[in-house]
């Protein structure tokens, strides 16, 4: 195959990814046949743009190309617009509207989770079953968002079948969820939970009791650096982690992924098995662990990248990390179109496309000049998921943290030792949970650096700069994002900024005698 394929295959699905992810947020956020007829167009204009990147040497391939992906994206169009249509003539949107107490037996999709601030309450993503009312019982399936006390909720698996009385009202997001229902009481029934969720329940609960030796900060962050259980994270390190730009490491995501695959075939090729066999074994690995990490939109990204990995495996072809992201972030988006509003899948997906196209370009240049290699990837990387993520943010939070890159850098060596060692972790308390507590004190000095680090950034006077939510502030710090990138091609700017990096490491200065002095 010659050299310049896959850079054509990355222009290839690129520009169809993200304007059909555009397209298909324009659908749902508009929920009108003016809507869909814009989302239909611009799915044809991106599967043209697409098909005309890939084809340029071949009129014949060019118009296949272009019949072909023209077809796909009308598809994609026209089920995002059923999806829409058919939340619109719910019969539950109707009762939401007029805010009518109904019996409903649902699903849980997810495991609940407390709402800061909100008293003893839980937020419990849900599938609709039965809309029971007086007289009649209507099967009808969709997505709800529980508000329900913790006692009788908190302990609930996903897959169980929860009988419930509550009071509808309009969804507070503009996903394809169907209605908010306030709940006062425990359920009133409670069915069992499938054999595969008693399993990763059973696991995450032994995991967390293995990782409580620890102290209170370690136990709560360890859980969910490894499966993304943050239930006992307390709230003082989550927000040290949002203001130090650190919270992309509790939501489990490619790393793990990685690691979880990379081993599977490891001991597969060591065993001598064939290159379908591991993509089988490695399948269903990936398959177990989505469901003990439960299917969170970053999970379900890493998941679907994985995915086509291992399909790559299968066929013999080269594996390419762009084409897989975007093979990825299509078929999820056809999925589950309602990912395309979900901030999780957005920041995932963006930050590994900032970590796959900028990242390297920045190595380069940095080895380029004289850094180390080492030094150059662990700046870039931080340096570019910050550049990619930071207008997402500042959107979703109203909040730029400035100390993000050095707090990325500083933690950066010990990530790895903590996802592998609390993955075996896992592993051990799944059999035993007293070996399992010896295991995972391996973790207790990497993760003690990794909360120090977010506390004393978090403590940093402008560690965390406010600016306007919504689009405003996306476009505002984007901006700023792209005159510090236009300035750095100065000598003198860099200096400048060099002379920041270094004044910001000096105020950590405060951090370096307890950590010589614990560790004697």
């Amino acid at each position: 195959m010659p050299e310049s394929e896959p850079r054509l295959l990355d222009l290839r699905l690129l520009p169809f990814a993200g304007i059909c992810w555009a397209a298909t947020l324009i659908g749902i956020l508009g929920g009108s046949r003016a809507a869909w007829m814009l989302l239909a167009a611009l799915s044809g204009s991106a599967v043209l743009l697409a098909a005309g990147c890939a084809a340029r040497r071949s009129p014949r391939r060019w118009t296949a190309g272009t019949l072909a992906l023209l077809l796909f994206g009308s598809c994609c169009a026209a089920g995002v617009a059923w999806r829409v249509q058919a939340v619109e003539r719910h019969p539950l949107a109707e009762l939401a509207r007029n805010e009518t107490w109904v019996t409903l037996v649902v699903t849980p999709v997810d495991d609940p989770r407390e709402i800061a601030g909100f008293g003893r309450h839980v937020l419990v993503n849900a599938n609709v079953v039965e809309i029971r009312r007086t007289g009649e019982t209507i099967h009808a399936g969709g997505a709800v968002v529980l508000l329900a006390p913790a006692d009788g909720w908190l302990g609930l698996l996903p897959g169980q079948d929860v009988v419930l009385r509550g009071q509808l009202s309009p969804p507070r997001r503009r996903d394809l969820s169907l209605a908010t229902v306030r709940v006062s009481g425990p359920p009133a029934e409670v069915g069992p939970a499938p054999a595969h969720q008693r399993w990763a329940g059973a696991l995450r609960t032994r995991f967390a009791a293995a990782a409580a030796v620890l102290p209170a900060d370690e136990a709560g962050l360890l859980p969910g650096l490894v499966v993304g259980d943050t239930s006992a994270l307390p709230r003082e390190v989550k927000d040290d982690f949002t203001a130090t730009g650190l919270t992309h490491l509790t939501a489990v995501s490619g790393a793990n992924v990685s690691i979880l695959l990379g081993a599977v075939l490891l001991v597969v090729r060591g065993v001598g098995l064939g290159p379908r066999a591991g993509a089988a074994l490695a399948a269903a690995a990936l398959i177990a662990f989505v469901v003990v990490a439960r299917p969170s939109p970053s999970v379900l990204r890493a998941a679907a990248m994985g995915s086509v990995a291992l399909l790559a495996l299968v066929t013999g072809r080269r594996k390419q990390a762009m084409p897989a992201l975007a093979a990825g972030v299509i078929a999820l988006l056809v999925w589950a179109p309602e990912l395309a509003v979900n901030f999780g899948f957005v920041l995932s997906a963006t930050a590994t496309a900032g970590l796959i196209v900028i990242a390297p370009v920045w190595v380069d240049a940095l080895v380029g000049r004289g850094w180390p290699r080492a030094a150059a990837e662990t700046l870039a990387v931080s340096a570019a998921a910050f550049a990619v993520t930071a207008p997402i943010v500042a959107a979703m939070a109203g909040t730029v943290s400035l100390v993000s890159i050095c707090a990325n850098i500083l933690v950066s060596p010990v990530i790895g030792v903590i996802t592998v060692t609390g993955a075996i972790t896992a592993l051990i308390a799944g059999v035993s949970v007293p070996v399992a507590e010896m295991v995972v004190r391996l973790t207790q000095w990497p993760l003690w650096w990794l909360v120090t680090v977010a506390e004393r950034g978090a403590r940093i006077p402008g560690a965390s700069v406010p600016v306007p939510s919504g689009p405003a502030g996306a476009v505002l710090v984007l901006g700023a994002v792209l005159a510090i990138g236009a300035a750095l091609r100065s000598r003198g700017t860099r200096l400048v900024l060099t002379g920041i990096v270094v004044g910001v490491l000096v105020l950590w200065a405060p951090i370096w005698p307890p950590w010589l002095g614990r560790l004697v």
